[in-house]
């Protein structure tokens, strides 16, 4: 401090240039340390976690610190600049803090745009504020304000106060400017943000804690982003989302859809010889012969995972691949209400659910489910008696809930809509999956396999050979049933069967997920459905002529953004929507979308860039309406 000067009623002393920058980088670690210290975990466990990652400590202050320094550089004091950068900071790891505790999911740069929707939820939710915390954050804020009041930065140019501006605005722009190159590069990177070891990468709360929320919150800039289409126009998505709708058009039959984890048709191809007697997939061989079934593939967003990418597509008419040229999670996308099955079928008095054998927080399903308006939603904490099969819920055990969820809605008097995502079936297909000493049947096939991709064929299909034993039980107990119920059964994705797809090149499978315009493109992401009905629901819904009218694909090869709106149809509650009614007529021009492919009505496969203007106009009208359900449409 080098200059004193004296006021009628204030001491103020200045500071040099560089104890301006030894108290921006001093300020910048103390809010680092107080975001830290406000998260769930001990300030004490993230710090001897960033002592052995210690780049941690850098990608956590860099941000902060690099907006004190704009902000100094604008207002000409850096302790009111870290006042106020660092409050808004504390702040956002309040909030953080306090949504992980009430929604077990973490605050995202996202979020900043919902204040409004943020506002109304608080009653929603019991929130325990943390005052003592608050108090602080205000109180070391005063502070820092009434020592700005004191202390003032030493002008860079005394004499030329013009020029002097003119550098402290380029200054604070520079800063802001490295700030946001690094986000787009260092804190963009998912090389990185992968490369440090936390407890549990999929449960994201959890990283959050453990990376730290001010780094986390950074990368998070440009992950799950939803890319505005071209031409979109929000006043036209509205018209479209505003169309007139008519509910209670369907017929009042049981709708129940189970995606299956990893079921796949893989044995049904020509290398393996199974006969009749043990052939894995025998149940839904009979359901395809079922004079009341329709069947076919769908065509999923991922190849070999991607789970909540599919039940994202099939439930909403949305399609993962076209949110994004960056989205790998749509779930990660989703943070308002949105129009789905659920909604459809809750408009029309149904008793509506989700069933899953696993975490709520994985894939944040449990904030998700909510948003697509599920009424009753289930997860592995929530179900008692569970029966395991290695380390995973069987399909058997989630069949026999189901069967419960029928006959409580049943004996209330209501009809039953349920979504059920199972997990027996998933990987890691290692011999020791089921427990030491589990005896596998034999893998049944003319090709020549490695000892490795045996054991992976053996241990997948044993899995969908429980699957398709769900099935069976189903229909088995649907068909018994005098109520109307239509069966849903289908595959999340192909299993991953080895690195570099180990199993499927022994087996001689020519598959190219990473190629576009090609049938075997296509095929790395086809899984079996079947919709069945039992007698009394055929009889409801007048089965041939309503089969007739969705006028599916010879083969039945749909996208699966099109399977839920097919139930829709099928049942007579598309009409109800304006979403899905477009979906159904989209369908029928295009039964497959996938990244740069699509199929045409007569089954050329053919490129999406090759298309005729008025496809173009079509998709195009499909991602901008897709846009604004997303970002903007206000759904109750």
């Amino acid at each position: 401090m080098n200059i004193k000067k004296h006021t009628k009623s204030v001491s103020v002393y200045r500071l040099n240039l560089p104890l301006t920058l030894l108290a921006a980088v001093l300020l910048s670690g103390f809010y680092t340390l107080l975001c830290l210290w406000i998260q769930p975990n001990s300030l004490r466990s993230i710090l001897s976690f960033f002592r052995a990652q210690p780049l941690l400590i850098v990608l956590n202050a860099l941000p902060i610190g690099l907006l004190i320094l704009a902000f100094t550089c604008f207002l000409g004091n850096v302790f009111s600049s870290a006042a106020l950068v660092g409050t808004c900071c504390a702040f956002l790891s309040l909030a953080n803090r306090i949504k992980i505790e009430v929604r077990d999911e973490p605050v995202f740069p996202r979020d900043l745009g919902l204040l409004k929707e943020a506002g109304s939820a608080v009653g929603s939710y019991d929130i325990h504020f943390p005052w003592p915390t608050i108090a602080i954050v205000i109180g070391f804020c005063v502070f820092l304000m009434v020592l700005g009041i004191f202390l003032h930065c030493k002008p860079l140019f005394p004499d030329r106060p013009g020029r002097g501006r003119a550098v402290r605005l380029g200054g604070g722009a520079a800063a802001l400017g490295v700030l946001a190159g690094l986000i787009f590069t260092v804190y963009a990177s998912n090389e990185l943000y992968n490369s440090f070891p936390v407890s549990n990468a999929y449960y994201v709360p959890s990283v959050f804690n453990e990376l730290g929320f001010p780094y986390c919150f950074t990368h998070h800039f440009t992950a799950y982003t939803v890319d505005k289409p071209a031409g979109y126009s929000r006043s036209e998505a509205e018209s479209w989302d505003n169309a007139a709708a008519v509910t209670g058009q369907g017929k009042p039959v049981n709708v129940i859809m189970v995606m299956d984890e990893a079921f796949s048709d893989l044995t049904d191809q020509p290398m393996f010889t199974y006969s009749a007697k043990d052939d894995p997939l025998k149940n839904l061989h009979a359901a395809r012969q079922s004079a009341h079934c329709i069947s076919g593939h769908v065509v999923v967003p991922g190849f070999a995972g991607g789970t909540a990418n599919t039940e994202f597509d099939v439930l909403t008419g949305m399609q993962t691949n076209a949110l994004s040229a960056t989205t790998t999670s749509a779930f990660r996308a989703v943070n308002r209400n949105l129009d789905s099955l659920y909604r459809v079928f809750d408009a029309d008095g149904y008793a509506t659910s989700f069933l899953h054998p696993g975490d709520a927080w994985f894939y944040n399903r449990e904030n998700v489910y909510r948003f697509f308006g599920a009424k009753e939603i289930e997860f592995v904490n929530d179900m008692t008696d569970l029966t395991y099969k290695g380390r995973w819920v069987t399909d058997d055990y989630m069949a026999g809930l189901i069967e419960q969820k029928f006959e409580s809605a049943v004996s209330g008097g209501n009809t039953l809509f349920n979504y059920t995502t199972t997990i027996q079936n998933h990987m890691s297909y290692t011999a020791d999956k089921y427990g030491a000493g589990y005896v596998f049947p034999p893998v049944q096939t003319s090709a020549s396999l490695s000892d490795e991709a045996r054991t992976l064929l053996s241990v997948y299909i044993e899995g969908a050979r429980d699957a398709d034993a769900m099935l069976g039980r189903l229909t088995d107990y649907f068909s018994s049933s005098g109520e109307p119920v239509v069966l849903v059964f289908w595959g999340d994705h192909l299993p991953y069967l080895g690195d570099n797809q180990l199993a499927y090149k022994e087996l001689g499978m020519d598959l190219t997920p990473e190629e576009n315009g090609s049938a075997n493109f296509l095929r790395s992401y086809e899984t079996p459905y079947v919709i069945w009905a039992n007698d009394a629901a055929a009889q409801t819904l007048n089965w041939d002529t309503a089969v007739a009218s969705l006028a599916l694909p010879e083969d039945g090869t749909i996208s699966a953004c099109y399977l839920g709106t097919t139930v829709l149809e099928l049942t007579g509650h598309a009409d109800e929507s304006p979403w899905f009614q477009f979906m159904a007529n989209l369908r029928r021009e295009y039964p497959v979308i996938q990244k740069g492919t699509a199929v045409l009505s007569d089954g050329t496969v053919t490129t999406l860039d090759t298309l005729e203007q008025s496809g173009k106009d079509l998709l195009s009208k499909w991602r901008c309406w897709s846009y604004y359900k997303l970002k903007y449409k206000d759904v109750g």
